[in-house]
């Protein structure tokens, strides 16, 4: 059984690639991921904060609205509270992984505002990084940004980085614009080698007792694997670059349907935590076990072969299917 795939123009033994989680901080666990099946590894993420608290190309999008996005200031910590892993950290890391595993590393930044810190990475290509995964964690929280403004900013972002490397970049997003097929496509146009889909979003919960605002995390469901697994099927008969499924996904049928989809890869972080990497072999066991049952020989024969543009009526993954699901549903399945 071949379950060899694509990604980011990089050749991978399976579709199964940890995202980005503290897993990647310890090398251990990162060798312990490869001997149990992972393909390559996304690395924790390196903050926009982390490499320059003071930027003033933060002031045009951050001092519009203090608390505009999830990871705003006002809620990031101090940077001795980042556990001491800061930036010159992050690029050691990337050399000691390289040495440590033969899988691919991809390094991971987080920002928001185009600045001195994309140079970092730069830094990661020069440290061995095999590709960079962008991830632009943003909400557009002032009134008075518009969404071309906010669409321009990711856009900008992404072509300063590419500029900056040679190696693949991908673009970590949230599916929260008003047309995503069309940011899809002008992220793919502007140089994406890969769409990540998609980010989710921590919402900040209050604490009544002391009446602060405090951050809130909970790890991903497999419920919401829906969210990514329609709009790759949407999208995958329209984009050439990588789609990489992430959210939700905890098991092999996750793993498959994404794939049918038409994902290159599926990441995952949630079931890794709390599981262990050893559910890596099991999900590929059961990968191969259904693609025998199937008569899929390999994954390339499996990937987009439930598309948009392959199943009989494309409009099930738009408006069809909400029509559908409502009329459908029985006041006598409520117990």
């Amino acid at each position: 059984m071949n379950l060899e795939t694509n990604y980011l123009g990089l050749s991978l033994k399976n579709p199964l690639v940890p995202s980005a989680s503290p897993l990647s901080t310890e090398t251990d666990k990162v060798k312990a991921l490869e001997q149990a099946g992972a393909s390559a590894i996304v690395m924790y993420s390196l903050f926009e904060e982390q490499i320059r608290k003071e930027n003033e190309a933060l002031d045009h999008y951050l001092n519009t609205s203090s608390n505009s996005y999830a990871e705003a200031l006002s809620y990031f910590p101090e940077p001795d509270e980042y556990h001491n892993l800061h930036a010159e950290d992050y690029l050691e890391q990337i050399v000691t992984l390289k040495k440590a595993v033969d899988i691919p590393v991809i390094a991971s930044i987080n920002g928001v505002s185009k600045g001195g810190w994309m140079s970092y990475a730069e830094r990661m290509e020069e440290a061995g990084a095999d590709a960079i995964e962008l991830n632009v964690y943003y909400i557009a929280g002032s009134p008075d940004l518009t969404s071309s403004e906010v669409e321009q900013m990711y856009i900008d972002d992404l072509k300063a980085v590419k500029e900056s490397v040679n190696i693949p970049v991908s673009i970590k997003v949230g599916p929260y614009f008003s047309a995503f097929g069309n940011m899809a496509k002008r992220l793919e146009d502007a140089g994406a080698d890969g769409l990540v889909l998609f980010n989710r979003f921590y919402q900040p919960d209050i604490d009544l007792e002391n009446l602060e605002v405090e951050p809130s995390l909970q790890l991903s469901s497999a419920f919401e694997k829906r969210l990514p697994l329609r709009w790759i099927a949407m999208l995958r008969p329209h984009l050439s670059c990588s789609l990489a499924a992430t959210t939700g996904i905890h098991t092999a049928k996750d793993v498959i349907k994404m794939v049918l989809a038409g994902a290159d890869v599926a990441m995952m972080a949630s079931v890794l935590l709390y599981k262990g990497p050893r559910v890596l072999e099991s999900i590929l066991k059961e990968m191969e076990i259904w693609m025998e049952e199937k008569e899929y020989k390999s994954l390339e024969e499996m990937k987009g072969a439930m598309s948009s543009s392959s199943v009989a009526d494309p409009g099930v993954f738009e408006r069809a299917n909400y029509i559908k699901a409502l009329q459908g549903f029985d006041l006598d399945d409520i117990k």
